[in-house]
């Protein structure tokens, strides 16, 4: 609606907000409509683990599934029961690594001060950070009311790639857990962890109606560490696509800064 898909880039890439970025000087290597705020679907939780990790909560604690869980926005289903019994450890797996919402609300409802101060302390966090654009209203990302821009969430990977558990939980390429009476396998919801021709770091998938298909990662690409942000994207595979036709620009070129380097604030 905005008319962002009518704006070209060097790649043709068929997401309407991009952001490449060198992740070690922050030199942004492309962009394209990087300041627009917008849906972020599940890339909401990458806030939502730093939040729970940064809280310095008891990972061994066990959380319960309850009807508060339940999504009554985009009324999606979750292979969580009513009653089911993880660690936080567990919820914060799932919750990145195959996007579970209701692991993700739980673990929100779980913060000191409950679900309302969970969220205040997520837009505490991204205004530390820096990204001026972004909004929090649930740790799901089910609502289309979390918003923000490639040039924020650029800042936020960097973030959460200083923890160790978020970049193996959301790279795992799959996970069981055991909530009640059957275990439950899990796969990632990236398809590219498993890509032996790939080298990922931290990543997060993404998708509502109003975002799109949306995707970020750290990727290690021809010796350079890479953040790449990729928004608003209309079909299936079109994030994963993008992705790949970046990293055969970087690897056949050494692209020139096309913005000012992008500095996370401390905090």
């Amino acid at each position: 609606m905005a008319g962002l898909n009518l704006t070209r880039d060097p790649l043709e890439l068929s997401s309407n907000a991009v952001l490449i970025m060198d992740q070690n000087t922050s030199e942004v290597l492309l962009d394209k409509n990087s300041q627009v705020a917008l849906p972020m679907a599940s890339i909401t939780k990458l806030m939502t683990s730093l939040v729970v990790l940064e809280a310095n909560q008891n990972m061994d604690e066990i959380l319960q599934v309850t009807e508060e869980d339940i999504d009554t926005v985009k009324r999606t289903h979750s292979r969580l029961a009513i009653g089911s019994q993880l660690s936080r450890a567990n919820m914060l797996h799932i919750a990145l690594m195959s996007s579970e919402n209701r692991a993700a609300n739980a673990l929100g409802r779980h913060y000191p001060g409950g679900l309302p101060a969970f969220i205040a302390a997520m837009n505490a966090k991204a205004r530390a950070l820096g990204m001026h654009s972004t909004r929090y209203v649930d740790p799901t990302g089910l609502s289309s009311g979390n918003v923000s821009s490639a040039r924020d969430l650029a800042k936020l990977v960097v973030a959460a790639y200083q923890h160790p558990i978020i970049r193996y939980y959301s790279t795992n390429s799959n996970y069981a857990v055991e909530p009640g009476r059957h275990v439950l396998h899990y796969r990632n919801s990236n398809n590219l962890v498993s890509n032996p021709d790939w080298e990922i770091g931290l990543q997060k998938t993404g998708y509502i109606s109003e975002a799109g298909r949306c995707l970020v990662m750290q990727a290690t690409i021809d010796g350079r560490q890479v953040v790449m942000v990729f928004l608003d994207s209309k079909g299936k595979h079109s994030r994963l696509a993008d992705a790949a036709r970046v990293r055969r620009w970087l690897e056949g070129s050494k692209p020139s800064v096309m913005a000012r380097p992008i500095v996370a604030q401390q905090g």
